[in-house]
């Protein structure tokens, strides 16, 4: 098998990732967010297992380390499009989906180091059928604990909590159309447009169907935004872990910008202000 197969120059470690971390800026005691493929960092002993203990290593337990756990598929059935489901499925899927368990419920293409992340000894996750957050570390229930039903990615979510606390984003070998931190500021704009979903959840110890209010999330407009971002000068530390392409970021600063740039490119909208 050549190395290009292998899709490495050499076999990337625990240590060797973490020595690429700090590199990056990643130091202990950090509050930071990560979104990662674990492909693109190349051949890694070890997977996804020796990448969250990289993470660990050089955050330690004096940081925190946050990542989405994010269950699409735990939500109403009558809005599934990829792919949908016949109309006389949904009684039954809404009647016996099982319940959102943060013990238990495997995450939804989120990826391979995430999955792994949320096995880890003293990590928590949050109880929201479709957006919960799993976290590691300090400040970890406050970031966690409760994550309100509406608005999932809103103030009140871990997202508002890290924006509170000052912490960064890390994009490891993904663009900015991954960033879910910048889903924070599309509540921030007012008159948004929201939507209703629903899921299995437990409540009291028991499994509840509820709906929920969202805002209808426009990601597609986050990798232009994250380049406006980067040209205007904003911090971002740009380097590799491995073979991947990573971006070590102030949560605050981009939040922020993603809001002003909405802002502007809604004429109707007016700046609000946050306590």
């Amino acid at each position: 098998m050549t190395d290009r197969e292998l899709n490495t120059d050499y076999p990337k470690t625990r240590a060797s990732l973490a020595d690429d971390l700090k590199a990056l800026g990643l130091i202990k005691g950090m509050t930071v967010i990560v979104h990662s493929s674990l492909k693109s960092l190349g051949w890694v002993v070890g997977g996804p297992v020796a990448v969250v203990q990289a993470l660990m290593d050089v955050v330690t337990e004096e940081g925190t380390l946050v990542m989405p756990t994010h269950t699409a598929h735990y939500s109403d059935p009558a809005g599934w499009l990829n792919p949908p489901v016949p109309k006389e499925w949904w009684p039954v899927i809404r009647e016996e989906m099982p319940a959102f368990d943060p013990e238990i419920t495997p995450t939804y293409f989120m990826g391979a180091i995430v999955e792994a992340f949320r096995t880890f000894p003293g990590v928590i996750r949050s109880n929201h059928p479709t957006e919960s957050f799993a976290a590691w570390g300090k400040n970890k229930e406050t970031i966690i604990n409760d994550h309100s039903l509406d608005f999932g990615l809103g103030e009140q979510s871990p997202l508002g909590k890290m924006y509170r606390l000052e912490g960064f984003v890390l994009l490891v070998g993904v663009g900015y159309d991954s960033n879910t931190t910048m889903h924070l500021a599309e509540h921030r704009i007012p008159n948004f447009k929201s939507e209703v979903n629903a899921g299995p959840f437990y409540k009291d110890g028991k499994r509840v169907w509820e709906s929920f209010t969202q805002v209808s999330y426009r990601e597609e407009l986050f990798e232009e935004i994250g380049m406006a971002y980067e040209k205007t000068g904003h911090p971002v530390s740009k380097g590799k872990a491995g073979l991947a392409e990573c971006r070590l970021m102030p949560q605050k600063e981009l939040v922020e910008f993603t809001e002003n740039w909405l802002l502007q490119h809604d004429k109707n909208s007016k700046p609000i202000h946050h306590a």
